[in-house]
């Protein structure tokens, strides 16, 4: 079979040995909960404090970001620099899975869900903040089960090259689910959260090592090693 398209310089076979490595590491793995609502009985919150304390019994290591005070991208004065961005990029480059748990309004995440992932770079100096971690998505609604912010994250996910897993979690009319303590009562909603937590782990452990590797990709090299060969030349004139 000819495939005269290709960069053979750039074209890789797949490293089995790569895919399949040996005893993992024993660290847990560390996972970001973001959440999409700063109400004081907020639900997204609520949700991704029970997810938190799955994980915790899964053998995770925790943390949340805050959103309070986290600017618009667009706003006058607002950059990498501002204290609250940073210390949200610095929780996403510390991570290594990520759970986004957002109620849906008018039919989508909220605008302050959107604020955050946006904030998060495609690309940080030679680091991609968001490439190959593992992403649960998680949504809230007041009315009726849907999944309109659930699919809008997984393309989001998708776009920042994340393995987003395939089992989510949708809790409707989510004020009935809560006690007067913000614990999440025993249902099949609860359950689902445990279901994706158990996978969300399952996924960051088995790709915790790979994840560079997973998402490498051909055109990226092909563009690198054309890069380099510009750099070269341009220093042999």
């Amino acid at each position: 079979m000819t495939t005269p398209q290709l960069d053979e310089a750039c074209f890789r076979p797949i490293d089995r040995a790569r895919l399949m490595p040996g005893p993992g590491r024993a660290d847990p793995p560390r996972i970001l909960i973001l959440y999409g609502s700063l109400r004081p009985r907020s639900f997204s919150r609520l949700s991704g404090e029970e997810a938190a304390r799955i994980l915790t019994r899964l053998g995770a290591e925790v943390r949340f970001f805050n959103p309070s005070g986290l600017p618009l991208v667009d706003d006058a004065g607002a950059d990498a620099d501002h204290p609250r961005v940073r210390a949200l990029r610095d929780l996403v480059n510390w991570c290594e899975g990520m759970v986004w748990s957002s109620p849906e309004r008018h039919g989508a995440m909220t605008g302050l869900m959107k604020t955050q992932i946006d904030w998060i770079p495609l690309s940080d100096g030679a680091k991609r903040p968001t490439q190959g971690k593992t992403l649960a998505v998680m949504q809230v609604s007041g009315g009726s089960q849907s999944f309109n912010a659930v699919n809008q994250m997984r393309i989001l996910g998708r776009w920042m090259r994340m393995l987003t897993i395939p089992n989510q979690s949708s809790v409707p009319k989510a004020f009935l689910e809560f006690d007067e303590a913000g614990r999440m009562k025993p249902s099949p909603y609860y359950d689902r959260i445990v279901d994706v937590m158990e996978e969300l782990v399952k996924f960051t452990l088995l790709t915790r090592d790979l994840g560079d590797y997973l998402v490498d990709r051909y055109s990226e090299r092909k563009e690198d090693a054309a890069a380099l060969s510009a750099r070269v030349n341009q220093r042999a004139l």
